[in-house]
């Protein structure tokens, strides 16, 4: 008999039919309680779980108590409580190599639309304000050869700084806390303090992830330090950054634009004033969303469950340490 796992996530078929090659899979929408109670007998017996977006802490794992395994289709895993699964000896599989160059198109493209106001000025376009030829109110500001600051290198920083680099002869500074060699053999990166990078970047980027020391580290002291024609970049986590001291650095010309991908809370409400500022590019949380990534995530996601629950945990799990 093949061991029992929980989907609540929908596959493609091919990869659907490659998970149930190894487990007898029960798909269910959501792990929501009424969710959990409907399909109680599976999730008691299941050993492993894949999905995304759903919150997986110690309430969910009481009536799971032959978990093994959990995969994600996602990089983060902030929505999971790590210390309740490894107190009960459970792993956590991630897919961080799939989304790499696809969020660093995402990162490099909230740099350009947010310099030229791309996404300004096509509206003006189509509202039919373009009479004329255009003057200094449509103008942007250029990316070539201005400071780049990377907070957060690892693998999509490297993805960026590479873009940056190579493509526009961007200067680099990153923030991490180590260095990192690469960076700057093949970048000539170079390594500085949070508020160095704050102050001397055009364009600041953070690509971090949600930890109990990264939320709300960038708040209304961060903005005040960077340039008032500095452009803030956030494809990382949305708590990262305090949105109100962000929504004043903005509306008071503290900062020039900033290129939003995440946010404190998503959906982004209507009633944020992020949506009525000008000079902010928000998108709908698309850092990895183009259907050859996503369908890479869930293939990696699908390999990381076989592979976990065989004990094979080399690449991709988060607490190699409980196995």
């Amino acid at each position: 008999m093949k061991p029992s796992v929980v989907l609540y996530k929908p596959l493609p078929d091919n990869l659907l039919q490659r998970l149930e090659t190894h487990f007898s899979v029960t798909q269910v929408p959501d792990l929501s309680p009424d969710t959990v109670n409907q399909y109680a007998k599976a999730f008691e017996q299941a050993v492993g779980m894949l999905g995304s977006s759903e919150n997986v802490g110690e309430a969910l794992l009481e009536k799971m108590p032959a978990l093994r395994a959990t995969s994600t289709i996602s990089v983060g895993y902030d929505n999971f409580d790590v210390a309740a699964l490894n107190a009960r000896k459970v792993l956590l599989m991630h897919t961080p190599a799939a989304l790499t160059e696809t969020v660093a198109d995402t990162l490099m493209a909230l740099i350009l639309s947010t310099a030229r106001r791309v996404v300004e000025v096509a509206e003006r376009v189509k509202k039919g304000e373009w009479t004329h030829g255009i003057g200094p109110d449509w103008f942007g500001t250029d990316v070539h050869h201005k400071t780049i600051g990377i907070v957060g290198m690892g693998r999509i920083g490297l993805a960026l700084a590479q873009r940056a680099h190579f493509g526009f002869g961007m200067p680099v500074l990153y923030n991490a806390r180590r260095h990192h060699p690469e960076a700057e053999s093949r970048f000539n990166a170079r390594h500085c303090s949070l508020d160095t990078l704050l102050e001397e970047a055009d364009f600041v980027c953070s690509i971090l992830p949600l930890t109990e020391e990264t939320r709300h580290l960038f708040g209304a002291e961060q903005f005040k330090k960077m340039k008032r024609s500095a452009i803030f970049i956030n494809a990382g986590r949305g708590p990262v950054v305090d949105e109100q001291a962000l929504i004043a650095a903005l509306k008071t010309g503290e900062i020039h634009a900033a290129g939003l991908d995440v946010f404190e809370q998503e959906p982004l409400p209507l009633s944020s004033e992020l949506l009525k500022l000008p000079n902010v590019v928000a998108l709908p949380h698309i850092g990895s969303a183009t259907h050859e990534t996503r369908y890479a995530m869930a293939e990696t996601a699908v390999d990381n469950l076989i592979e976990a629950l065989k004990g094979n945990v080399e690449k991709n799990c988060v607490n190699p340490q409980v196995k």
